[in-house]
């Protein structure tokens, strides 16, 4: 296992997250991301993920090492926890490809001193603690330390991972939003809503993009709903398949496509939900 890195007199870059973790609360989101980035592990001469803000426990950071070294075995997994004691709780569980540091934003990795970029950084419920007014500077901050093909992950989901919202960044900036839910705990696509990352949670009120395709998704669901005697699966790939006709969905190279439909999820290209009044760079995207 490469060293650790070595004391700082900074301060990690960040605030303290509520912490709440549950085992297998990002088991979809996993899924997602290795078969989106496992391609770029498996080229790579260095494959490490970063894990940013596990929480109390450090199971999301144990599972996501099990996830990406089944698509790719050489795979190593950084946690990396603001909270010291936090850090302090999940060393026993250090084993070989995984370590724990403590950090924030700048995102410590062990080995080399410089030059070591991430191929993935996945900040689950990190970013949502955050006031919509940070988000664009933290992505900015994050994208800096990817390798050149590597993967921002910053999503949202709930406590026990039945329902998520995650959005996908490269260095040029946002690429796709996805939308994932267990299909059997569904009523209707907007109940997404309340996972929506701090990015579009708030834009969510008619006029902004996210709230329209919301809308549109709703209907596409009632529209469907003769399909629900074949159950919530059929029901919901004919619901997403009426939806390419007037938005962007993604193909399967950026984690779309009717293979991912089937598994509960849409993913959707950013530029069709940006928000309208958002001009930085980091909003902006491809």
């Amino acid at each position: 296992m490469p060293a650790r890195p070595s004391s700082s007199p900074r301060r990690p870059v960040g605030t303290v997250t509520r912490g709440t973790t549950n085992p297998n609360r990002l088991r979809r989101m996993d899924r997602w991301i290795a078969a989106v980035q496992g391609p770029v592990l498996r080229r790579s001469a260095d494959p490490v993920a970063v894990d940013l803000g596990y929480g109390a426990a450090p199971w999301t950071a144990v599972e996501l090492l099990r996830r990406l070294r089944a698509a790719e075995p050489r795979t190593e997994v950084v946690g990396v926890e603001i909270e010291p004691a936090r850090v302090a709780a999940a060393l026993p569980y250090e084993e070989d490809g995984l370590s724990f540091v403590h950090g924030g934003f700048e995102i410590p990795l062990p080995g080399p001193a410089d030059g070591r970029r991430p191929l993935l950084i996945r900040a689950a419920n990190v970013l949502r603690q955050y006031d919509e007014s940070e988000v664009a500077a933290v992505w900015t901050r994050l994208r800096a330390r990817l390798a050149p093909d590597g993967l921002l992950i910053d999503g949202t989901c709930d406590e026990i991972g039945r329902r998520h919202v995650w959005i996908a960044l490269g260095k040029e900036g946002p690429r796709t939003v996805t939308f994932a839910t267990r299909l059997g705990s569904l009523d209707r696509p907007s109940d997404l809503a309340e996972r929506l990352p701090k990015a579009l949670i708030h834009r969510n009120v008619p006029g902004e993009p996210v709230h329209a395709f919301l809308r549109d998704f709703d209907r596409a669901w009632a529209a469907a709903a003769p399909y629900a005697s074949l159950g919530a699966r059929q029901r919901w790939i004919r619901a997403v398949g009426s939806l390419a006709a007037d938005w962007p969905l993604a193909g399967p190279a950026a984690g779309g496509g009717r293979s991912r439909w089937r598994q509960g999820e849409v993913t959707v290209e950013w530029r069709a939900l940006a928000p309208n009044s958002d001009e930085t760079d980091a909003f902006r995207g491809t």
